[in-house]
């Protein structure tokens, strides 16, 4: 410590009483703080562990800062423990002694002489040429302010990681682990199965992540921009979040697999129904169409394709996967044989419907003839020869082997117009017994 001429007035005993007051509770508070700084979780963690990268260059400036934070401490008490004493020599303090507290409370009377090696990363020396600095306590006060915030936000920054992703990346590994022993036990294993590999890169980006993690927390730290506060910020997540969406797109994955183990058989057995639907449809359509051949004449009907062998090729493999336990290979195989099997059998039903459309055709033309003699019947002119010719020549056309669709399309059509036209006329009503104005003009 060094003492220089009074800077300023010389303060009086009360403006001394008040600034001794003052300066103890900061000393009180300054205390506080370094010794909770000492005491900090993050602080032990950084001075036990390995360090690499941004946190071992930081935590090297830090320690400097923190080793001349005691030291300006030191000097701090030592100047207010002076300044006491002086204070405490009279009641009334004399004119000698309120020129010596001056120059002691507001003159540049601190003289703190660090290690090179503070000085090197002590903002206040950087750029002084100096291993020593004289300040007033209030700059005294300022300048360890400085220090311990930058200290802490290190320290809080280095601590919020190791208490957030090394624990995740725990229980993701754990996750992790019984993920792979349940894809083993389904035969999803690296170099047979996509989800295997995935498993595997997963594995490796965990272990080196908490690797980085722990020896490297700073180079997993977000500062949030404009923050006062010590260790204004968040962890960096990106990689571990990525990887655990990878993780749950794999158990997603098995739990598709393991849903094939249980419904394999019950599937299968849906499959060759399907199957056997698609062809008894088939068979149903091929005898329709030889019956088609037979009973209408001048119509194109489609030839019927026979079942494909590919499919059931294909099923086969899918029973052989079953009983060898080889899941993974069965899960997307079900999966294109049931919709190629939906497929076939909508084929099937469809080759049915193209083949007996004639028949249908005809099955409409009958229902027609005979809706229409029916309606002719309850308007009493049943009995009628003309329209009897004409149903008769339409009927035998419709109920004969082979029949010509359009042929007697047009013979129904015939019929339909002369009955409506009997239907039309006016009716003239009966006197004297009944009376034949036919062919009357």
């Amino acid at each position: 410590m060094g003492v220089t001429g009074a800077p300023g007035p010389v303060m009086d005993r009360d403006e001394v009483d008040r600034a001794l007051a003052r300066l103890g509770a900061e000393h009180e508070a300054i205390e506080t703080s370094l010794l909770a700084l000492q005491d900090h979780a993050g602080r032990r963690l950084l001075e036990g562990a390995r360090l690499t990268g941004v946190t071992e260059r930081r935590w090297g400036a830090a320690e400097a800062q923190i080793t001349l934070l005691w030291a300006y401490f030191d000097a701090y008490t030592d100047a207010l423990r002076s300044a006491r004493e002086i204070r405490s020599r009279r009641r009334w303090s004399s004119r000698e002694d309120l020129v010596e507290l001056t120059e002691l409370l507001r003159g540049e009377s601190v003289t703190v002489a660090g290690s090179a090696t503070a000085a090197a990363n002590a903002p206040t020396l950087v750029g002084t040429g100096k291993l020593s600095q004289s300040f007033s306590l209030a700059a005294l006060v300022d300048t360890m302010n400085e220090l311990y915030a930058s200290s802490l936000d290190m320290v809080v920054a280095a601590d919020a990681v190791w208490s957030a992703l090394p624990a995740r990346i725990d229980l993701l590994a754990a996750e992790l682990q019984r993920t792979r022993q349940l894809a083993h036990s389904v035969g999803v294993r690296p170099g047979e199965h996509p989800a295997g590999d995935d498993l595997e890169r997963i594995t490796g980006t965990l272990t080196r992540l908490r690797e980085e993690v722990v020896s490297d927390p700073l180079a997993y730290w977000v500062p949030t921009q404009g923050s006062s506060a010590p260790g204004g910020g968040r962890p960096d997540t990106t990689v571990y979040d990525r990887e655990a969406r990878a993780l749950e797109d794999v158990r997603r994955e098995i739990d598709a697999v393991l849903t094939v183990r249980q419904d394999a058989e019950q599937r299968l057995v849906r499959l060759r129904d399907v199957l056997s639907r698609a062809d008894r449809t088939l068979a149903e359509a091929r005898t329709a169409r030889g019956e088609v051949l037979a009973k209408i004449a001048a119509t194109e009907v489609p030839v019927v394709s026979g079942p494909p062998t590919v499919l059931q090729e294909q099923l086969a493999t899918a029973a052989e996967y079953r009983r060898h336990a080889q899941w993974h290979r069965l899960s997307p195989l079900l999966e294109s044989l049931e919709q190629k099997a939906e497929d076939e059998l909508l084929r099937a039903r469809e080759s049915l419907t193209a083949v007996t459309a004639p028949l249908a055709v005809r099955a409409e033309l009958r229902g027609r003839l005979d809706a229409y003699k029916a309606k002719v019947a309850r308007h009493g002119l049943a009995e009628d020869p003309f329209l009897i010719e004409r149903y008769d020549a339409a009927r035998r056309m419709l109920w004969s082997a082979p029949c010509d669709l359009r042929v007697a399309e047009q013979a129904v059509l015939r019929y339909q117009r002369a009955a409506a036209e009997l239907l039309s006329a006016p009716r003239v009503p009966e006197q004297g017994g009944p009376q034949d104005h036919r062919g009357e003009r």
